[in-house]
């Protein structure tokens, strides 16, 4: 029987990239992801002939690989992409988990939810268009989820006749537009999807290019984003108490860490209650251990009988988060029907859910050139804007710039459950300047005006 440490060693060993990809239509987007599945030889045998028969019966020569990921019939019939499509794969330096996303403007709200969790974003440029208008809305939605590493692939350098002067002036101009954004890293890679050149394999034809290829920079760029160093974050999920013959005192609460690293004789703080505890005990696949960190799902014991229930959020007494009821963020608005000024909604963050009412709109964001526009009232689908939100009971939440896990939450349609609006608390960009509007009173009868 292996020991816990060998166990964490083992789940330690390959480490795990999240990654997104963006691109304008006909970017070549999903060809890019069809050729990096198949010649990182990460496609069963069967995928390829399903791939092959139904590329035969629209009279292609060859497997049309982006077939591999357009998976809705209405994708394949206008040979675009609709949804987020994900995709598992691994070499024997990384595993990966790919967000394949949408690059319609309507479905804007689609690469929101696919890049929330990514720590890379691929974007994607026709080399003979340049950088257009979605290039630069790409950028920017890389730059407002705090995306930490941007990959800029300019596709159908076959089609430019694989000229570097093409390739050089188009990572110029994105380069300096994401680098104004906030995007701390950036690295451009000139590629044909359809031929192969530079996705897996380097290409021949690109000799003046000595970069990596998209393969060999997701297997090294470093996870620079690790949670463990962190500010240490565990949402209570639930309490355990077996209140059996052999544990008829245990009392443990469990969750997954969301950030840091926790360890045994830590002084704790429970929020939003604010009361105090030391950690005596930490249990992990079953055994006790010293010392925890991002992403193990652990049990906590604690020195004292406190009161700690789901929702709660338990942090190291010297650096705790504040709590408060007034949340001021960016949205992306991803329902059907807006979001308004007065509304009432539950606000999820973490594993706590709590009422609350849209107190402001002071501002809506305009991709394409980055301009606020101030009091527009209401939010509709695919709109990015800032929100003033207030809740029935405090909340402990980080700044977003802090931790993408604690700094964001989900806003809901209290009546039906649907997901309104996706938030990031405190500032836009890593520089922005705000729009300060007059707040508008939200008045309500039924206990929600908080």
């Amino acid at each position: 029987m292996t020991s816990t440490s060998e166990q964490l060693a083992g789940i330690s060993a390959t480490t795990l990239l999240r990654f997104a990809t963006a691109g304008s239509v006909d970017d070549g987007k999903s060809t890019l992801v069809g050729r990096l599945l198949h010649d990182s030889k990460s496609v069963l045998t069967d995928q390829l002939e399903a791939v092959a028969a139904v590329s035969l019966s629209r009279g292609q020569d060859v497997p049309d690989l982006a077939l591999l990921t357009d998976g809705l019939r209405a994708e394949r019939e206008q040979g675009i992409t609709i949804d987020v499509a994900y995709r598992y794969f691994a070499t024997p330096r990384r595993r990966f988990i790919l967000a394949d996303t949408p690059g319609h403007v309507q479905y804007t709200r689609n690469m929101v939810t696919g890049a929330s969790t990514a720590e890379l974003a691929v974007v994607l440029v026709d080399a003979r268009n340049g950088v257009v208008e979605q290039t630069r809305r790409h950028a920017a939605v890389a730059a407002l989820l705090r995306v930490p590493h941007v990959v800029l692939a300019v596709n159908k350098m076959d089609l430019v006749e694989y000229a570097e002067p093409v390739f050089a002036a188009i990572a110029e101009e994105f380069t300096a537009y994401a680098a104004s954004l906030g995007v701390p890293e950036i690295t451009a890679i000139p590629i044909s999807a359809l031929a192969g050149d530079n996705v897996v394999e380097p290409s021949a034809n690109m000799d003046w290019y000595g970069g990596p290829t998209v393969l060999e920079h997701l297997e090294t760029v470093p996870v620079s984003h690790d949670l463990t160093g962190c500010h240490a974050r565990l949402p209570v999920q639930y309490v355990i108490r077996p209140q059996t013959a052999e544990h008829p005192d245990y009392r443990g609460y469990a969750g997954q860490i969301a950030a840091g690293t926790f360890r045994v004789g830590e002084q704790v703080t429970v929020l939003p209650s604010g009361r105090t505890s030391k950690i005596t005990a930490i249990d992990l696949l079953g055994e006790s251990v010293d010392v925890a960190w991002t992403p193990h799902s652990v049990t906590l014991l604690l020195e004292d009988d406190i009161d700690v229930s789901r929702g709660d959020l338990i942090v190291p007494s010297g650096d705790a988060p504040p709590t408060t009821q007034d949340i001021e963020a960016t949205v992306c608005h991803v329902a059907d029907r807006p979001l308004t000024v007065g509304q009432r909604v539950l606000l999820k963050h973490t594993t706590r859910t709590v009422k609350a009412i849209v107190k402001e709109i002071p501002s809506r964001l305009t991709l394409d050139d980055l301009s606020q526009h101030p009091e527009p009232g209401q939010l509709v689908a695919n709109d990015i804007g800032r929100v003033k939100v207030r809740t029935a009971e405090p909340l402990a939440m980080d700044s977003y710039a802090d931790s993408r896990r604690t700094g964001s939450f989900l806003l809901i349609d209290p009546a039906d459950g649907t997901t309104l609006a996706a938030g990031m608390a405190g500032d836009a960009f890593a520089e922005t300047a705000h729009v300060h509007v007059q707040a508008q009173a939200a008045e309500d009868e039924d206990g929600w005006d908080f």
